[in-house]
């Protein structure tokens, strides 16, 4: 399977909800056809450099996946109808690439796993 990032840009006029379904509709497509979503990251509403399907704001999602290549074919023409999203783009990550986030992903939990044996610092009381 191959690694892909997918930057999705979907009508900023909709409500938090409709966004969260619209996001998690497209994490099940991955998903049932046999892939695996490694990171979803979702970045906001943003002001569009140039209006797109007459829209000057849109919400920003970044998603890495590691898919089998008839997944993308399948997303694509799920876009194309999908009414909330108004702009998409679909990269396969070079080996140099896939390398480069593997190595993100482990530093990041190696962070998050040293921030959670921290011990906490406990309240003073006063005398």
């Amino acid at each position: 399977m191959n690694i892909y990032e997918n930057i999705v840009i979907l009508n900023a006029s909709l409500s938090d909800e409709e966004i969260t379904t619209a996001i998690n509709r497209i994490k099940d497509l991955i998903v049932n056809a046999g892939g695996e979503v490694l990171k979803a990251d979702l970045w906001g509403r943003r002001k569009l450099t140039y209006e797109i399907k007459k829209q000057t704001k849109g919400f920003y999602v970044l998603f890495m996946y590691k898919t089998p290549a008839a997944t993308i074919k399948k997303l694509e023409e799920l876009y194309k109808v999908f009414d909330p999203v108004i702009k998409f783009m679909v990269i396969k990550l070079g080996p140099k690439q896939v390398k480069q986030f593997e190595a993100a992903q482990a530093a990041e939990a190696a962070a998050e796993q040293a921030k959670a044996e921290q011990p906490q610092p406990q309240p003073q009381s006063e005398a």
